[in-house]
């Protein structure tokens, strides 16, 4: 028999995280230290609260059956939490779980798109941005992220033709894989952008608890029309270390969280029980934590940045999340290449920049999840190698 299969599908090769996992394991069989910076998967563990929270909801039979829908006590854990923290007010009606962020951002095409019809995303980008809703049918038109502008959008770079026919538009601060923060001024363009080319703006807020220098991160859904125009993704996964849990929240504009409820109703039972319990153990437990793991991480941030910028490798540092976007050396032109020759010279993994799209040419993403100590022995190993030199 021969197998045929739908051409969404035949877009996904395995691609460049495909190729690093195989050399990982080729320099590891060989006894090679190696430092993974590659996969951006928190180090940290859930405050004990969580766990305990999720331990205690394991040991009721009752809850092991579907769930069909948000707790009460979730709902309000989530509206407490974004007036508290965000100085946001939202209605039970303006929220719903997800299985992460990713399920969200992918399924989210289907009540807000036809096959066929455009939604904007940015270039560099995290790769589900424009992947996921390819994959419910619509068609991806980006739009550029420069130096220059801090990795902001400049909304005149959009073509007015393309903006019109857009259905929706992702946007994403703290950025990943950038690391850029986005001010005041941002949002207000990027909501006055909205209106005047009826589309919806939806907003990744997965980094909102991982802002440096001294900032605090806010949400998008705190400033004048944003609740008119769109939604906001909330991510438990950095902030509270959950993200084998799988779950985050959809929020804002009423009218979009119903009709994505609608469409999820028929794939979805609902979020298991005890994790919708250590959900709301996270948001309304003791924040000290969130805090504290900011501070660890900028300091790894920092260690890093510095560290190689020592050896002759300039990196600025960075404004937030737990990633490093790095410029690579000015002798090298392909990110690719010099991606694949630092694994095998140093052990060092890092994902090229052109997983994130064409203009992620040029640099390389890092993820910061090993402790200071054994960054310097990261930093160390590059300088040993001689790849930095001309």
């Amino acid at each position: 028999m021969e197998l045929t299969f739908s051409k969404r599908s035949q877009k996904l090769g395995e691609g460049i995280f495909s190729l690093l996992n195989t050399k990982k394991e080729e320099l590891l069989k060989e006894g090679r230290t190696v430092y993974n910076f590659s996969v951006g998967t928190p180090d940290f563990h859930p405050p004990v609260h969580i766990m305990e929270a999720m331990q205690k909801a394991c040991g009721v039979p009752e809850n092991y059956r579907y769930a069909l829908t948000d707790r009460p006590e979730l709902l309000e854990a989530v509206k407490n939490f974004y007036q508290t923290r965000f100085g946001v007010d939202l209605k039970s009606e303006q929220i719903m779980s997800l299985y992460g962020s990713q399920e969200g951002m992918a399924h989210i095409a289907l009540p807000l798109c036809d096959p066929g019809d455009t939604f904007l995303a940015p270039d560099p980008g995290y790769p589900v941005f424009g992947i996921g809703p390819e994959l419910m049918g619509a068609k991806c038109a980006t739009y550029p992220l420069y130096r220059k502008n801090n990795f902001l959008p400049d909304f005149d770079d959009i073509p007015g033709e393309t903006a019109m026919r857009a259905k929706f538009m992702l946007i994403s601060y703290p950025a990943n894989p950038v690391c850029s923060v986005a001010d005041d001024r941002f949002y207000e363009k990027a909501i006055a952008f909205a209106r005047q080319y009826q589309l919806i703006l939806l907003h990744d807020n997965a980094y909102a608890d991982l802002v440096y220098g001294g900032k605090t991160g806010g949400s998008f859904l705190s400033y004048p029309g944003a609740m008119d125009v769109g939604i906001e993704f909330f991510s438990l996964s950095k902030s509270y270390n959950m993200t084998g849990m799988r779950i985050s929240f959809a929020v804002g504009n009423e009218r979009i969280i119903e009709e994505f409820k609608k469409v999820r109703s028929q794939i979805d039972y609902g979020t298991f029980l005890p994790v919708q319990y250590a959900a709301i153990a996270a948001l309304t437990g003791p924040q000290d934590s969130v805090k504290e793991q900011c501070k660890l991480y900028e300091e790894r941030c920092n260690t890093l940045c510095r560290g190689l910028s020592s050896i002759g490798w300039e990196v600025p540092d960075g404004q937030g999340t737990m990633f490093v976007w790095a410029p690579i050396p000015e002798h090298y032109t392909s990110s690719e290449k010099f991606a694949l020759e630092l694994m095998e010279k140093t052990g060092v993994i890092v994902v090229p920049g052109t997983a994130f799209g064409s203009l992620g040419e040029g640099y390389v993403r890092m993820a910061l999840v090993y402790p200071v100590e054994e960054i310097k022995k990261a930093v160390r190993a590059i300088e040993e190698s001689g790849i930095l030199k001309v």
